[in-house]
């Protein structure tokens, strides 16, 4: 099954129109995107944009043979213009199933906000999902066939495709091409990286895809380090990591602090963003956990780790430290980095640059920042991503 994408934007193209953001400044040349379609084996198309026609004769193909167009979503704005000889624009009411003179299968797939999603069979077979910008399966159940390819609005709607993994809707070989792309993430670099991390990837306007055909599908990286200032954005990164997977162990370093409306405050934000479907643990005994199979597991943070592992073996202390502290806290650091090393899990980890500012007014002060330092490295060593959140911006240090 032939598939080119006549568009690749939002609804409204990329850059917007009189839109002043940086994204749509920059949005020029290749990183332009008009408004998603797709043209399937030259006889199906799936939304109907302005400039069809001329953005098909661009990608040397023709409106000609099509026999359907259907939309997947309301379309606002004037009305487009039907090109000359193209049937009627209308929508598959969800769950009826049509089938075309070219032999191809079209059922409507119901969506949780109003749209449908298509999916489409090819005479030899093989298998296509489109969903409209915004919109997600509604009702999927578990079991499902993986499909050959996955079109859909990844960077707005990431639970859609955490709920396609889960449903076995998108297996390790799916294809899953980001559609529907606006302003939200930056272009080029920075939305290939964040695609990447979702086992997922976008294609320029115009592009001829084949579904079924081989494709290498963006390796997951098994494991993340994300570092940062304070209020950098490293935690919503390091989340951001891991939104298309619909079961993730959020492990939370930090404990409770008894009457600290500051802290308790700070713990709900993170709460109230992540997925409900995530799970929770609050402990520092990560090396279990990391032996376990499982979910992927994002860890928040290691500086936080580090402070209860100081505690325990008593490093605040001079004498103590000098005796057998400083020995136990390699010891306890040594058996974390050989369970990261060895771990079968996704995990994407937290920590804190500490050691790029002022230099700590105490001997205690110093030494954290000292073995956080070491901590971080070692950490960094073992992953194949390691990520620098500075203003909000992520500079990939590695991978």
């Amino acid at each position: 099954m032939e598939l080119t994408l006549l568009g690749t934007g939002a609804p409204a193209g990329l850059p917007r129109p009189d839109c002043p953001c940086a994204v749509c400044a920059t949005a020029r040349g290749p990183l332009a995107r008009a408004a998603t379609a797709l043209l399937v084996d030259g006889a199906l198309l799936l939304d109907l944009t302005p400039g069809a026609a001329l953005a098909a004769a661009r990608s040397g193909h023709s409106l000609v043979g099509v026999r359907q167009v259907l939309l997947t979503h309301p379309h606002n704005g004037p009305a487009v213009d039907l090109p000359a000889g193209l049937p009627a624009a209308g929508r598959v009411p969800d769950g009826r199933e049509l089938t075309l003179i070219s032999g191809h299968r079209v059922r409507a797939v119901p969506m949780d906000n109003p749209g449908t999603g298509y999916e489409v069979i090819s005479p030899e077979g093989e298998r296509l999902l489109y969903l409209p910008p915004g919109g997600s399966p509604a009702g999927l159940a578990e079991g499902l066939a993986a499909y050959g390819m996955v079109v859909a609005d990844v960077i707005g709607r990431p639970d859609a495709v955490a709920r396609l993994r889960a449903a076995g809707a998108i297996g390790s070989t799916t294809d899953v091409i980001a559609v529907h792309i606006d302003h939200d993430v930056p272009g080029g670099d920075e939305l290939t990286r964040r695609l990447a991390a979702a086992g997922a990837r976008t294609v320029p306007d115009g592009t001829t895809l084949i579904v079924g055909e081989y494709h290498a599908v963006p390796d997951v990286p098994r494991r993340t380090l994300v570092t940062g200032g304070a209020r950098s954005g490293k935690s919503l990164e390091a989340e951001r990591r891991l939104e298309t997977f619909a079961d993730v162990l959020y492990v939370a370093t930090s404990g409770r602090r008894e009457g600290d409306t500051e802290w308790a405050a700070r713990v709900s934000q993170h709460r109230e963003r992540r997925p409900n479907s995530w799970r929770t643990t609050e402990t520092c005994d990560l090396v279990p956990l990391l032996a376990e199979d499982g979910p992927p597991m994002l860890i928040d943070c290691l500086s936080l780790w580090l402070t209860d592992a100081m505690d325990e073996v008593g490093a605040w202390d001079d004498t103590t430290w000098a005796a057998d502290g400083e020995r136990a806290l390699r010891e306890r650091v040594a058996e974390l980095i050989a369970a990261v090393r060895q771990t079968s899990r996704t995990v994407v980890a937290v920590t804190n640059e500490v050691g790029s500012g002022v230099v700590p007014a105490t001997a205690s002060g110093r030494r954290f920042r000292d073995e956080l330092g070491r901590l971080n490295a070692a950490f960094a060593a073992e992953c194949e991503h390691v990520l620098l959140v500075v203003a909000g911006q992520v500079l990939p240090l590695r991978g």
